[in-house]
């Protein structure tokens, strides 16, 4: 198979990205070479694949099995808060674009197939305290999300983690 993407097409996606991550407080890499080879890398895989996986990791076909390396990926905001970057450096601190810090390659976060495979999500009918990660809720716009820390920046409103509460 035979596949192509035009530097139009490259283009396009570059700008999508670029404004959505803008209006909910992420922020694309500054190198624009590296940033527009890696939206290069998503347009391909969403060519293979019907779905743009992560271009720097190993995408199984199966859109289930996948899910959680879709762009954006699950390993995003922790990855952005502990390291300031994502595992491909799509996605980058507000102190990388201002040069405060730089980015370099991070470890990988996504587990093993294995780990992967026995994970279930829980059930909506799960009581919330039973839930495997706190949830966290944005004082400002409502904006709700589950994992071990509220985000750096909420990606609706911007709202910085100090106005993350626990919810419930």
């Amino acid at each position: 198979m035979d596949l192509k993407v035009s530097e139009e097409e490259v283009d396009r996606l570059y700008q999508k990205l670029n404004n959505a991550a803008e209006k909910t407080g992420y922020h694309l890499n500054p190198d624009s070479e590296l940033t527009r080879e890696l939206v290069r890398g998503l347009l391909v895989n969403k060519q293979r694949y019907g779905y743009m996986a992560c271009p720097c990791r190993l995408a199984s076909g199966d859109r289930t099995e996948d899910r959680d390396i879709i762009c954006p990926c699950d390993y995003r905001d922790a990855d952005l808060e502990e390291y300031g970057t994502c595992y491909c450096a799509l996605y980058v601190s507000r102190e990388v674009v201002e040069g405060k810090k730089e980015a370099r390659s991070i470890p990988e976060r996504r587990p093993p197939k294995e780990e992967r495979e026995h994970h279930t999500t829980p059930s909506p009918a799960i009581p919330p305290r039973d839930l495997p990660l706190p949830v966290w809720r944005c004082r400002v716009c409502g904006y709700l999300c589950a994992r071990d820390e509220p985000p750096g920046e909420c990606p609706i409103c911007g709202a910085k983690k100090e106005r993350f509460e626990r919810f419930m």
